[in-house]
């Protein structure tokens, strides 16, 4: 086993690539995993994701814009800028059929949802902790200790 490090201060010294994580911050982070997954954000998002994929309609227009998508690739590699615009166009025509269904636009609100939802579960957390440490942009500020 490796022999323990400790700063001036009398902390223990890790490297980055050791991790120490208490098992009790691990068990509330899978819970809180758990009622996240339980909100009616993500059980309409599951709801909308099986729709989308059960709707052929929805799966052929999906598919000719990935195709599309490729044939960009193979224009451009060309350096054909007269089919990579009009390719453009016809996606752009494709992705407005796909947006008019409402399961999409519902789908695509259901994940901003989502994503807010986590946002404002990471916000709680960090002003949390802020409260007790100073922290920014996601790092802890160095206290007063020298190592």
């Amino acid at each position: 086993m490796a022999e323990q490090k400790f700063t001036n201060c009398g902390m223990e010294l890790y490297t980055n690539t050791e991790m120490i994580v208490r098992e009790d911050i691990l068990d509330k982070a899978k819970e809180l995993a758990g009622l996240l997954a339980t909100s009616n954000e993500v059980q309409f998002f599951q709801q909308a994701e099986q729709q989308i994929a059960g709707n052929d309609h929805i799966q052929t227009l999906i598919s000719a814009i990935k195709k599309k998508q490729k044939e960009i690739v193979a224009f451009e590699s060309f350096e054909n800028k007269k089919m990579v615009e009009k390719i453009e166009k016809e996606i752009d025509e494709l992705q407005d059929q796909l947006d008019s269904i409402p399961i999409v636009s519902q789908f695509k609100q259901s994940q901003e949802d989502i994503n807010y939802l986590l946002q404002l579960v990471m916000s709680v957390i960090r002003d949390t902790i802020s409260d007790t440490i100073t922290v920014e942009q996601g790092a802890v500020a160095r206290s007063g200790c020298s190592e």
